[in-house]
């Protein structure tokens, strides 16, 4: 296995020959082979041994740690990336406005493109007029890009497009046991909104990761302004494949039943207002079951393994190895 998600609380890591073992309470829970092992994600709280941080590093295993809201909370690094005259470049370069412009363009360009696809293709299969009319929409905002300088107005035509995107959502949920009435985070009122966010946060994550191997600085981006602790360039980098890569999978998995209403936990929460990670928790209206966690998962790292055929090239490759030699390649150089 390439990569392993902890998602136990109050478990302990520790090394036993070639295998990480993961215990809870003095009971194994499971045992990881070091081999071929790239990633390990840690989600909550886990403790490790002195041997386990010895073996991550000496066999540079990437080691995430997310907190239970699965925000990000820092990396295990052996050594910073080498190629200091990437970074120089990359703080030149988004320190001039026609460079963040032309940079903010690229990728909104390709999230409205996607966008505008899925609602196209799905409204033709469907037979549902609203679907294609947003989708028109959509590519009609696409094209007033190219005119657009400001790259607050860049902004402003992202955040329009993804509105009407969502305005009709709902509509591609074929499984009526889930609604969608609008895009709602931080927290999520529905498990829809739940099952978005997540797996926006694991391709955030995924994109990180590619940044950071690559010497770039993922907290200095174009389309997301500077916010401290916010990977603005894994997010810009993200925004493309969030319907390509994210809403496919969410919906596949609901639509073919996959995940029901039941495999969530429900609050009646009147104030969501919230003052710091724990308490946003304790508001969440709805949250993931541990088990669905843990098969949505196992399901996500199937999906970005899946072969799919590269328009461009014609080469057959793997949702995430596409999708990130993509990332890397619509910023310009």
């Amino acid at each position: 296995m390439e990569r392993v998600y902890i998602l136990e609380d109050g478990v302990y890591l520790r090394k036993n020959g070639d295998n990480l073992v993961l215990t809870k309470n003095r009971q194994t829970l499971e045992e990881i082979p070091v081999r071929n092992l790239k990633q390990m994600v840690l989600a909550g709280y886990a403790a490790l041994s002195g041997s386990v941080l010895q073996v991550l590093m000496q066999n540079r295993v990437e080691t995430v740690f997310l907190d239970k809201n699965w925000r990000f909370q820092g990396r295990l690094n052996v050594d910073e990336h080498k190629h200091v005259q990437r970074r120089i470049d990359q703080y030149r370069n988004l320190s001039d406005p026609e460079f963040v412009a032309e940079s903010a363009r690229i990728l909104v360009h390709g999230k409205l493109e996607n966008m505008a696809r899925m609602l196209q293709v799905r409204g033709k299969r469907m037979k549902n007029q609203e679907l294609l009319s947003k989708a028109a929409a959509i590519r009609a905002l696409g094209k007033e890009l190219g005119s657009l300088q400001d790259v607050e107005l860049i902004r402003g035509c992202e955040g329009h497009a993804s509105r009407l995107y969502f305005q009709v959502f709902d509509h591609l949920l074929t499984n009526k046991n889930f609604s969608f009435k609008g895009r709602s985070k931080r927290p999520p009122k529905d498990p829809v909104n739940a099952l978005l966010s997540f797996v926006y946060t694991l391709l955030t994550n995924e994109v990180q990761t590619a940044v950071k191997t690559v010497g770039l600085d993922p907290y200095l981006g174009a389309l997301h302004v500077i916010d401290y602790g916010r990977p603005s360039l894994a997010c810009d980098l993200v925004e493309e494949w969030r319907a390509f890569l994210g809403d496919r999978l969410v919906l596949g998995l609901i639509n073919k039943k996959s995940i029901s209403v039941d495999d969530f936990v429900y609050r009646d929460v009147k104030d969501t207002d919230f003052v710091d990670e724990k308490d946003l928790r304790s508001k969440r209206p709805v949250e993931m079951k541990p088990a669905i966690c843990r098969a949505f998962l196992q399901s996500y790292e199937k999906w970005m393994q899946q072969k799919i055929l590269d328009p461009v090239s014609g080469a057959y490759s793997t949702q995430s190895g596409q999708s990130v030699h993509g990332m890397m390649d619509s910023v310009p150089h």
